[in-house]
């Protein structure tokens, strides 16, 4: 049974999802969602999520939804081993994680980002520029508060580094100096350069 994965190429939730699958060695066919066409409102991506969102992803006979939620799902059924066998690491993990998924990235959204311009009058620059560094300095704190290594928890990837390239990537996008961070910049660099991150990445996937 063909995976499918709609998604757009600079979408931070898709970017996490596409990493999961090459992780895993998984081939999908990717159907792109326009977003800057409105895509992502259409009939037909609403009805696969009716939140108007990407990415989805059709596996298993299940169309799934969340990169997060797709993420576990993979990770359980697949036996990826994103997340520690112990109770204690799970939760440092998820931290990590959700520390980006769930505070960084839906500030820094476009839709909200652009709202912000639109209504205050706040440069979107300006607005990414005040936002991911806050997070960043947040999530740098998380990785010096746990066990050294290469990624996020230790020399495994995680759901945690899974999640985090992506917002590196959004950083440079803006500009956001990695200096600050030197933590995150080291284990983005090692995820990196890791095949099936690197194929993730929107530069790899951007329609011609």
């Amino acid at each position: 049974m063909t995976i499918r994965l709609y998604d757009y190429w600079r979408s931070s939730a898709s970017y996490r999802v596409r990493i999961g699958l090459n992780l895993l060695g998984l081939a999908y066919e990717a159907v792109a969602v326009d977003l800057t066409k409105g895509e992502q409102r259409g009939a037909a991506n609403l009805g696969r999520n009716p939140q108007g969102l990407v990415p989805a992803l059709e596996i298993d006979g299940l169309l799934l939804t969340q990169s997060l939620a797709i993420l576990e799902y993979l990770d359980e059924t697949r036996r990826a081993g994103w997340l520690p066998a112990d109770p204690g690491g799970r939760a440092r993990v998820r931290a990590l994680a959700q520390a980006v998924a769930v505070d960084i990235h839906p500030v820094c959204n476009p839709r909200v980002a652009r709202f912000a311009e639109t209504r205050g009058g706040i440069p979107l620059a300006d607005w990414m520029g005040q936002f991911i560094p806050l997070g960043l300095e947040g999530v740098e704190g998380l990785l010096a508060q746990g066990t050294a290594g290469r990624f996020c928890n230790g020399d495994s990837v995680s759901l945690a580094d899974i999640c985090l390239v992506p917002q590196v990537y959004n950083a440079r996008r803006w500009n956001v100096s990695l200096d600050p961070f030197p933590r995150v910049r080291a284990i983005a660099e090692a995820c990196e350069a890791l095949p099936a991150f690197a194929a993730a990445h929107p530069d790899r996937v951007q329609p011609a």
